[in-house]
């Protein structure tokens, strides 16, 4: 075996061949096919659950307020007078109720705050869901935490 043909040798069984390269590709295109979808759907349902978390924490706070004021806020006074004390309110309001602004849900729509609520509830937060409209299915479903 000559000079040269120890060089080609060793220089190709250094590298890959094209053929190699692109099955390569194709395993890592199919496997993210797979698993993007996946992973995206965990997303949505993780949005899901800090909405249903927040929702809560938000009626937590109304319920520390009536007990302080005696009643909900208005729908008028919404839920902003978790943060800042509305008109009216008197001297018992023992606010803030939140160590920060109300939060916008997940997918950035605000909450909406009902007086009375539905079902027989005297009050409730609502969450649009994905869409930001009222009613839909799956991730555009409306989340309701009634008080």
């Amino acid at each position: 075996m000559n000079q040269f043909s120890k060089r080609i040798g060793r220089a190709a069984a250094k590298g890959f061949t094209l053929l190699e390269l692109l099955v390569v590709l194709l395993i890592i295109a199919l496997l993210a096919g797979y698993v993007g979808p996946k992973l995206f759907a965990q997303v949505d349902k993780a949005k899901v659950k800090t909405a249903m978390a927040q929702e809560k924490t938000l009626g937590d706070a109304l319920t520390q307020y009536r007990l302080d004021t005696g009643s909900y806020p208005t729908a008028d006074q919404g839920l902003e007078s978790l943060v800042k004390a509305p008109q009216g309110v008197g001297p018992n309001w023992q606010g803030p109720y939140l160590a920060k602004d109300v939060p916008a849900d997940p997918w950035g729509h605000p909450y909406l705050y009902r007086v009375p609520g539905r079902n027989e509830t005297e009050a409730e937060i609502v969450s649009l869901g994905k869409d930001g409209r009222e009613g839909g299915s799956g991730d555009d479903a409306d989340i309701v935490y009634g008080l």
